[in-house]
């Protein structure tokens, strides 16, 4: 917990700033936090009003505190903004500016009832007149509304987050930071992402409500020197239109020691969790519990890949392939969109690369509702491995061989107390697996489809498949080849009368 002894109070308009939303405030913002802290720190205080700015940087011991009324807007010119750490994010764009930021700084905060608000739309519309690159390439000289860098002592609370240029806040390499009671609607443009904890300890984040563009709540690790760890979020509302909870995918440090529960996920356009390591981190000691997740995209999705990335050339080195360790998931409602981003939806995706499994996974006490419409043939379909590819659900895409669970290149998964509803009848099995080893599935609760095969089973080893309780349709229990025959040990399943058990 980030506790403040405030020195003193500092306003802004005794330096001349102006709330007229017309006066570039910059210098005046600037000038105010560079007196609060040589005062030995305090609050900088925006009253009621608003205040055009360009970058404006905090010192020690400083308190950003915007009072109800105050509006803090970002200005719609793109040369009012500076890059105090330059870095590449994972689409390959350079990218750091920022209308608030905070670089090496220590026992800093942001709070009050105001409003952030970058003008994102009026911004780009400004920047485009001049920047004549793809949007691809141009939106990363767009600044990020809140940037936090490798400070120590950070308190984030009560304030209102809004309309972006690039990503809404990011902090990276940093300790102790504390972010509750914020709310934040940032749309409009591109790669609007809510919160984004990028390479930071000892986190706590709560009660927060995030509309955004893109992910809702990030973790990064952009730099191999610094990990994702001791991390404890609760009690959060996100909506997105990419994930509502990621980890990854710029991720060459590991994750370890997080906590996420008790939260409400809802219309999500492209996940509603996804765990991604691709760069080399390992995804380690991680529990996800309590979720809520309603019309959302694909309910979860876990990705060890080889993409091995490096975001920061020269200063960093490329990592070797990660891994997932003690990564439990349980405690989840989820109720899938009617259209996805598959060509079917599918509730599971679980897959590593050849050599490198995903391993020490628990799923447990999870409902999924999906709306079906799958065909038989759809069962055939051939996934791309996509080794160096940036993770996404359509990478895979777009045509998932399973409505409920698809695993490939996994092993010691556990999976126990698993339902799958289905809106309309879906013909693809529920579970396709593939080059597992040590796989326990327990206590899976399969709805009535016209199918052909309840699950496939395919070059895998020491498979145990119990307690499940099938409600009928397929002729065929599970199609095995003759690798995978010998080593399923089936037990206490409850199957349809006339059901074969395995066909070869």
């Amino acid at each position: 917990m980030v506790t403040f002894v405030y020195a003193g109070d500092v306003n802004v308009e005794a330096y001349g700033a102006k709330g007229d939303g017309v006066t570039l405030n910059t210098k005046a913002i600037q000038n105010a936090i560079d007196a609060c802290g040589q005062q030995g720190g305090g609050r900088v205080v925006v009253p009621k009003g608003d205040f055009l700015s360009g970058t404006v940087e905090f010192k020690n011991h400083v308190v950003l505190y915007l009072q109800k009324g105050a509006r803090l807007l970002g200005s719609s010119r793109i040369e009012d903004y500076r890059n105090p750490d330059p870095f590449t994010e994972g689409l390959g764009i350079d990218v750091g500016w920022a209308l608030l930021a905070a670089v090496d700084c220590h026992d800093i905060g942001i709070e009050g009832a105001g409003v952030i608000d970058g003008q994102g739309s009026k911004l780009k519309a400004t920047q485009i007149m001049t920047d004549q690159r793809p949007e691809a390439k141009r939106w990363g000289r767009r600044p990020f509304l809140l940037r936090v860098v490798r400070c120590n002592g950070v308190s984030v609370k009560g304030i209102t987050l809004q309309y972006a240029a690039a990503w809404t806040s990011h902090y990276a390499r940093s300790r102790n930071v504390n972010i509750q009671g914020v709310k934040i609607v940032s749309v409009g443009v591109a790669h609007n992402d809510g919160i984004g904890i990028d390479g930071c300890q000892d986190v706590h984040i709560s009660d927060c409500d995030v509309t955004s563009g893109d992910d809702a709540l990030v973790f990064k690790t952009t730099s191999s020197k610094m990990a994702c760890r001791n991390i404890v979020v609760s009690h959060m509302r996100l909506k997105s239109n990419q994930a509502g909870i990621k980890i990854g995918t710029e991720s060459m440090a590991d994750f370890e020691n997080i906590s996420i529960r008790d939260c409400y996920i809802y219309d999500t356009k492209n996940g509603g969790i996804k765990l991604l390591s691709v760069d080399g981190a390992r995804i380690k000691n991680v529990r996800i519990s309590g979720i809520n997740m309603q019309q959302v995209r694909t309910p979860l999705l876990l990705r060890l890949g080889s993409r091995l990335s490096v975001f920061r050339k020269g200063r960093d080195q490329r990592q070797q392939t990660g891994s997932f360790e003690n990564v439990v998931l349980k405690d989840i409602i989820a109720v899938s969109a009617d259209s996805t981003q598959l060509k079917s939806a599918t509730g599971i995706l679980i897959t590593g690369v050849p050599g490198h499994p995903v391993s020490g996974v628990m799923l447990k006490n999870i409902f999924i509702d999906l709306p079906g419409g799958g065909m038989a043939d759809e069962a055939a379909a051939v996934v791309p491995e996509a080794i160096e590819k940036y993770p996404e659900v359509k990478t895979f895409g777009p045509v998932i061989p399973a409505y409920g669970l698809w695993a490939r290149h996994v092993r010691d998964l556990k999976m126990e107390s698993i339902r799958f509803r289905l809106r309309r009848n879906d013909a693809r099995p529920v579970l396709v697996l593939e080059d597992a080893t040590g796989v326990a599935l327990r206590n899976f609760s399969v709805p009535y489809t016209k199918g052909p095969v309840t699950g496939i089973v395919r070059t895998s080893k020491q498979v145990k498949i119990e307690g499940w309780k099938v409600a009928g349709g397929a002729p065929v229990f599970l199609n095995t080849d003759s690798i995978s025959r010998w080593q399923l040990r089936l037990h206490a399943n409850r199957l349809p009368v006339g059901q074969q058990t395995i066909n070869l």
